[in-house]
């Protein structure tokens, strides 16, 4: 599909989608109406960022720490998860979309995880945009995780010390084989990043828009990608020239 702008678009964007609650309160709703609402900005931006060029998207669906929140809320969170895959991966599948889900998964309720494997699998031979879903997610926790695993293999041989490399660290993080996001975007005028792909974030560009996620628009969008090929990348050295996605 031809790139909707003339410009350089990121290979990888990552947002946080924060401020549905706000958008719900500020209009005197339910949390829970701010989630409904904000699935519709999901879609949306899916849509675009294909249309745009962007290969990889990962969305900041539902972190480790988010089971702290009331319980009403967790529940009505995990039923738009689910009612989101049943409805939307045969169009998503359709449209060529692969998915993709990072974050922990042994503590899963038994009735999502299945959900998830089976929208993983049956996108796994698309060769279109990467959804990458981050649910149960947090970048400690993922860090972590992959520390254990590198330190197994020291301890049982399979691995000298000296061979955990940034590279090796990497590949064993939830996202090996996705190139790190060139863009991270948070969405309600909050400016951090929430344990959010710390490792992978190293050389980001951060931006933080004011929109909250449910007002957060194809233009909206279409901006930000805007705002980003006016930026320069240095990576610790001097600027490099950005390419445009496919050249």
């Amino acid at each position: 599909m031809q790139n909707l702008l003339p410009i350089t678009v990121p290979e990888h964007v990552a947002i946080i989608m924060d401020g549905n609650g706000r958008w719900a309160n500020a209009r005197g709703l339910p949390r829970t109406m701010g989630h409904r609402k904000g699935v519709e900005a999901v879609r949306d931006a899916v849509k675009t960022a294909a249309e745009a060029g962007v290969r990889y998207l990962t969305l900041f669906a539902f972190s480790s720490e988010n089971w702290n929140r009331p319980q009403a809320e967790v529940t009505d969170l995990m039923g738009l998860l689910k009612a989101f895959i049943r409805r939307d991966l045969a169009d998503l599948h359709r449209e060529n979309v692969r998915i993709r889900i990072i974050g922990e998964r042994s503590n899963l309720r038994g009735d999502i995880l299945p959900l998830l494997i089976e929208a993983e699998e049956t996108t796994s031979g698309n060769t279109g945009i990467t959804l990458v879903i981050a649910f149960n997610y947090g970048a400690r926790d993922e860090l972590t995780r992959a520390m254990r695993r590198l330190a197994t293999e020291v301890a049982q041989g399979r691995l000298a010390p000296e061979d955990i490399t940034p590279e090796r660290i990497a590949a064993s993080l939830d996202t090996a084989g996705i190139p790190d996001p060139d863009l991270i975007l948070r969405t309600s005028g909050e400016e951090r990043l929430s344990n959010f792909l710390l490792w992978q974030g190293a050389y980001s560009e951060l931006l933080f828009v004011p929109e909250l996620w449910p007002d957060f628009t194809r233009e909206t969008f279409l901006s930000a990608l805007e705002k980003f090929a006016c930026r320069e990348r240095r990576f610790g050295g001097l600027a490099q020239p950005t390419l445009a996605v496919g050249s």
